[in-house]
């Protein structure tokens, strides 16, 4: 079972409130407003969602050498309804995520996905600890093991054993983004997509 979405690194723009003009009243009344939620009767389901569907990188920490630009992943909350004797034993439940290049707006020269990294952080995993986060990728200009970028999957956060947390229902995560390019990056405004995905 999988489930996937894609965040663009696509400009965010406000929007204006519009303001409303205060009127006199003539009196107020209340409404009683009730509704009756009855337990779920279907089979629950795992699903994921994703607080945004864009975010932008700002420069931040450059050197001489290596420009580099960071910004953080929309919150994703991955919820589970499902009564624990529904789920198959031994399940798990993963997110991966990997990006796109980084193609300019005004034909500049691609900015490989392997320049853009990660430090997932969980910001709830429940109250079991049986949900943890992914370790930091880092990109393609640092060295070891994990320099390798968001070209493949890379891990966001899991759960060894779906059944075991079920009762606990949601857990959220998010990452701190960075991408490092050489100083000699041609200067103009770059998108990628970075999709995620919830596997079990």
């Amino acid at each position: 079972r999988c489930t996937a979405v894609t965040i663009g690194t696509a400009l965010l723009v406000g929007v204006a409130g519009i303001a409303m003009a205060e009127e006199g009243t003539n009196g107020d009344h209340d409404v009683a407003v009730n509704v009756a939620i009855t337990e779920i009767a279907q089979p629950g389901v795992l699903a994921m969602t994703v607080a945004g569907t864009s975010t932008d990188l700002v420069e931040d920490g450059s050197t001489a050498t290596v420009r580099q630009f960071t910004g953080a992943l929309p919150t994703v909350t991955v919820t589970d309804t499902r009564a624990a004797e529904d789920i198959p034993a031994d399940a798990a439940w993963y997110v991966l995520g990997s990006s796109t290049d980084f193609t300019g707006s005004a034909g500049q020269a691609p900015i490989s996905a392997g320049h853009l990294g990660w430090t997932p952080d969980l910001v709830d995993g429940g109250e079991s600890g049986q949900v943890s986060e992914g370790d930091q990728v880092d990109t393609v200009l640092d060295s070891g093991a994990n320099a390798v970028g968001l070209v493949d999957q890379e891990l966001l956060a899991s759960a060894w054993n779906s059944g075991d947390i079920a009762t606990e229902g949601q857990w959220t995560a998010t990452a701190n983004l960075f991408l490092r390019t050489p100083a000699t990056v041609a200067a103009g405004d770059y998108t990628a997509n970075l999709t995620l995905s919830l596997f079990e």
